[in-house]
């Protein structure tokens, strides 16, 4: 069972979900920071238009400098109740004017005439936001810079910008979320080919492997020609396999028929050289039979090799004399001058071992079942890019009008005697599998051959 897996549609939305909340989380800390920003450049415009209010009001009459801090410095600052104010004015030689005495923040006089000078500092324990303005008093005891300090406890400021935080972030949540919902649509929309793919498969029926034929966006496009190909080789492959059972129907049921028959007339026979006769035509028929059973499940076996195994190196020269000593004794009481012509060192091309044996097998076992009236050869030679594996016997041959029938299966040479008509079916079919071809040659010095002609450097399978 196919274990369960998140839908595609999940995993994408989950995806895109993780990376909107993480642009969601960078907009609110950005959102938290800006708010921080606006409301100190709110606050501090308030703050330091009351210092300078307070420093307009700085006088001196040449001998004592004075100030008169007016009510509205102070009003726009007092609209938030919970923060506190501190304020001091300082002449130009530190003394006090007015205002917090222990209020610390530090006085660069140096600097202030190039405007007020905002800072952070801590009073009384309570973070403050403070400015210093300057105010410049030519005709005091002591020339200089009078300087104004104001602070204001940053209450306000932290409500202000949480306010704005929040605002900021209801609008990121939902435009966040109006984006989450925007790409499950689009996304489910992006996924509808897939759906229209599902469809077509599933409202098939088990025989229909035809091409899907369904117009696909490029991201897709090899999916569907992946899937067109596989109903293709699927379909190649019940081809076969049906073929073969109604050639194995075919073919089996008449030899079955005649043994049957065979053994009715030998179980009521009472004359004993008939009964011989008729057990001998049993033997034969079921020699017949056995043979034609396994050249079936053989060609099958070279079908299903052709299609799934992978080729690895094979000595041609070392196959072709191992499957000629196995095949002596089909010889049997005939005087047949049995040989080998080729090399004795490795002569060796990529394929499938198993199926070249059983492709050089048919070919003799045909030679000496059809010709090779006193002579038999098995041949290998290199011929350019190809490796030729030829049988070569002195009998009569396959009439050249016959040689493109006889390839396909159970089709014996006109005239010639019965057989099953699977040999050269077999070995023509390896020999296609292994990018070769299967060739008929007659010579009249040295008879009829029957060739495969195999690639020498293993090239790969058409």
């Amino acid at each position: 069972m196919i274990p369960r897996t998140p839908s595609l549609f999940a995993r994408l939305v989950a995806v895109l979900a993780l990376v909107l909340a993480a642009g969601a989380g960078l907009l609110l800390v950005a959102a938290w920071a800006s708010a921080r920003l606006a409301a100190d450049e709110a606050y501090d415009r308030l703050l330091v238009g009351a210092a300078l209010q307070i420093a307009e009001t700085i006088a001196s009459d040449g001998r004592e400098v004075s100030v008169d801090p007016p009510f509205s410095a102070f009003e726009t600052l007092a609209l938030s109740p919970r923060d506190r104010i501190f304020y001091k004015v300082v002449d130009p030689a530190d003394g006090l004017l007015t205002g917090d005495a222990d209020l610390a923040v530090p006085v660069e006089r140096a600097r202030l005439a190039g405007g007020p000078l905002l800072l952070d500092w801590e009073h009384r324990g309570q973070a403050v936001r403070a400015v210093v303005a300057g105010r410049y008093v030519p005709d005091a005891a002591r020339t200089g810079f009078a300087a104004v300090v104001v602070a204001q406890t940053r209450e306000a400021r932290a409500r202000l910008a949480r306010e704005l935080t929040v605002k900021a972030s209801l609008m990121v949540l939902a435009m966040s979320a109006l984006a989450l919902g925007a790409v499950a649509v689009a996304v489910r929309a992006a996924l509808r080919p897939l759906r229209a793919i599902e469809g077509v498969l599933a409202a098939r029926g088990p025989n229909d492997l035809n091409p899907l034929g369904l117009a696909a966006p490029r991201e897709i496009h090899l999916l569907v020609a992946s899937i067109d190909h596989f109903m293709g080789r699927l379909a190649g492959h019940v081809a076969v396999m049906k073929r073969f059972i109604a050639d194995a129907a075919h073919q089996i049921r008449t030899p079955l028929t005649a043994l049957a028959a065979q053994l009715d007339l030998l179980s009521s026979e009472t004359d004993e050289a008939r009964r011989h006769d008729q057990l001998a035509r049993v033997r034969e028929r079921t020699a017949e039979l056995g043979r034609l059973t396994n050249q079936l499940l053989n060609h099958a076996m070279v079908i299903h090799r052709a299609r799934a195994v992978a080729f690895g190196p094979v000595d041609v020269a070392g196959l072709a004399r191992r499957t000629l000593i196995d095949a002596v004794q089909q010889a049997g009481d005939r005087a047949v001058d049995i040989g080998y012509e080729g090399p004795d060192e490795p002569l060796t091309i990529s394929g499938d071992a198993i199926a070249l044996r059983e492709a050089l097998a048919n070919l003799i076992h045909n030679a000496f079942k059809h010709g090779a009236p006193g002579r038999l050869t098995v041949r290998v030679e290199r011929e350019r890019d190809r490796v030729l594996l030829a049988v070569e016997d002195d009998g009569p041959g396959i009439p050249a009008s016959d040689w493109a029938r006889v390839r396909e299966p159970f089709q014996s040479a006109s005239g010639g005697a019965a057989g099953s008509g699977l040999g050269l079916t077999i070995a023509a079919e390896v020999a296609a599998a292994h990018g070769g071809e299967m060739r008929f040659a007659s010579h009249s010095e040295r008879g009829f051959a029957v060739i495969l002609a195999l690639p020498a450097e293993g090239e790969a399978r058409p």
